[in-house]
């Protein structure tokens, strides 16, 4: 029914595919399977969305040739506390997997690796370049490898974007629930504009192709579907975290910049200066001080003067 396939270091952690004609919301879908007992890793892909949804009840366009995919991830052995670092890992998994689909060159001092990264198994990719899956590889040589991209045109939002020259490019979306008897389900929802972007949005957008890097959404699907596996292993259910916020830092947009979050009828104004250890944006006003804030809409750099 169509050409989207699972990754080799996807297929060996015994991650699954369903892929669908059509589906009202693919986080919907993965969900409620999810009630329904399974358990995954399991990736419910939509050829066509038609009620797809963004954060804070905001709707999400799915135009034809893009990438609308969920991850249903279980979190029963995963602290709740935690579960919400997942959209972080999410995060460096996409951009990663970003970087090899355009085959951005490798970083100067990233080790050497030929169908797999120095130390780890091997799959055979050709003619893709390697993705950082291989199982049992030691934490640096991933961490290098996720970082592996050369210089990168795209840009982590905080929370959940992904940008390309200050336009948003990619959005996740991450659920969790608690079904009967106490087994707890995350679901990881991607939609990236690959082929085309919606108009008339409240704020700029793009997409790959308009941005001049062609390529087609089971390309993308194939090495993100990889690169979730190397970045939930240095994750490592929580406990690797700090690991992840450094990653995501090094592809951050906007850090030491102005910032501004409007929550609910307040506006927080001031630097961006981090994010903490718990994944919170860390703004630092004029008089010195910091505010670590949960949640809110972000207007970046001369946007946050106005927002």
């Amino acid at each position: 029914m169509s050409g989207y396939r699972l990754g080799p270091a996807a297929k060996a952690a015994g991650h699954r595919l369903h892929v669908h004609e059509s589906l009202g919301s693919t986080n919907t879908q993965a969900m409620e399977l999810a009630r329904q007992g399974e358990r995954g890793p399991l990736w419910v892909v939509a050829l066509r969305q038609e009620a797809g949804r963004g954060r804070r009840g905001s709707t999400w366009a799915s135009l034809p040739g893009n990438l609308t995919a969920s991850l249903l991830w279980p979190v029963s052995d995963v602290d709740p506390v935690q579960v919400p670092s997942l959209g972080f890992v999410a995060g460096v998994a996409l951009i990663a997997a970003l970087k090899r689909t355009i085959k951005l060159p490798l970083h100067p001092e990233a080790p050497e690796r030929k169908g797999g990264f120095a130390g780890g198994l091997q799959f055979s990719r050709d003619p893709r370049e390697p993705s950082c899956e291989a199982a049992g590889a030691a934490p640096q040589d991933e961490i290098d490898c996720l970082r592996s991209g050369g210089i990168s045109p795209f840009r982590l939002k905080w929370p959940n974007d992904v940008l390309v020259s200050g336009a948003k490019l990619a959005g996740l979306l991450l659920e969790a629930e608690t079904h009967p008897g106490g087994r707890r389900s995350a679901v990881i929802g991607f939609g990236v504009n690959v082929a085309a972007s919606p108009q008339d949005l409240p704020y700029p957008a793009t997409s790959l192709s308009q941005s001049s890097y062609e390529t087609r959404a089971e390309d993308l699907f194939d090495y993100l579907s990889d690169e979730i596996v190397a970045a939930a292993r240095l994750w490592s259910r929580g406990g690797g975290f700090s690991t992840i916020r450094r990653l995501w830092l090094d592809d951050a947009a906007g850090i030491g910049a102005p910032v501004s979050v409007r929550i609910g009828g307040e506006i927080v104004q001031g630097i961006f200066e981090t994010i903490d250890e718990a994944g919170r944006l860390v703004v630092r006003s004029d008089d010195g001080t910091r505010r670590t804030v949960t949640a809110g809409e972000v207007h970046l750099g001369s946007a946050a003067t106005a927002a």
